[in-house]
């Protein structure tokens, strides 16, 4: 495994939220100057391949994987196939723990779930249901995660007080108490929403 490698696979795993230079460092015990030129070269290796659809984006300070924007539409019409339409279960989970505990940063939806979520969360940015909201004030200053509007449409709500009680929701802190209890409040909700489309 090479240096290069090693800056890829921490932007990788890091998700939509990407990793600051301090963290990459900390990590890889590799000099900033050091981590800089690696990622410099990783940033144009992907530029010069055409065949590659990632980019590496720096924004307000942390280093991210993303797709380049020419394959936008290509992305979109993926959320917006039919087969799509329909949240997965690892998406349902994180989408009920954002909406009951926003703001919430990915690392507690993973302590939550017991997984890893950056990529169920950046799905769930990219169809629009949960926006960033600010960062959170601790080292790292990792990214707030809330609802949109466009997840009060999904739901057929007209405010977050409409959603449905969880009970012991104090409880929930604990990974062992992990999405059951979340999804439970929200299966009835969705079975009847599906039930009103196939009227």
């Amino acid at each position: 495994m090479n240096n290069l490698s090693q800056i890829e696979a921490l932007l990788f795993v890091a998700g939509d939220e990407g990793m600051t230079l301090a963290t990459i460092c900390s990590i890889t015990h590799f000099d900033k100057p050091a981590v800089l030129s690696l990622i410099e070269a990783l940033a144009n290796r992907y530029a010069d391949d055409v065949s590659s659809a990632l980019e590496v984006r720096e924004t307000d300070g942390a280093y991210r994987l993303v797709t380049k924007p020419a394959l936008g539409a290509v992305v979109k019409g993926y959320f917006e196939a039919p087969a799509n339409a329909t949240l997965s279960q690892a998406q349902l989970e994180s989408l009920v723990m954002i909406a009951y505990k926003q703001p919430i940063t990915r690392v507690e939806i993973d302590q939550i779930r017991g997984v890893q979520s950056a990529g169920t969360i950046q799905k769930l940015m990219l169809r629009q249901l949960v926006v960033e909201v600010g960062r959170k004030d601790e080292p790292g200053r990792p990214i707030l995660y809330g609802t949109s509007a466009e997840f009060l449409d999904y739901f057929g709500l007209k405010a977050l007080s409409d959603l449905p009680p969880l009970p012991d929701f104090e409880s929930l802190d604990v990974v062992d108490h992990g999405g059951e209890l979340f999804t439970s409040a929200f299966d009835a909700r969705q079975t009847e929403m599906e039930e009103n489309n196939n009227v």
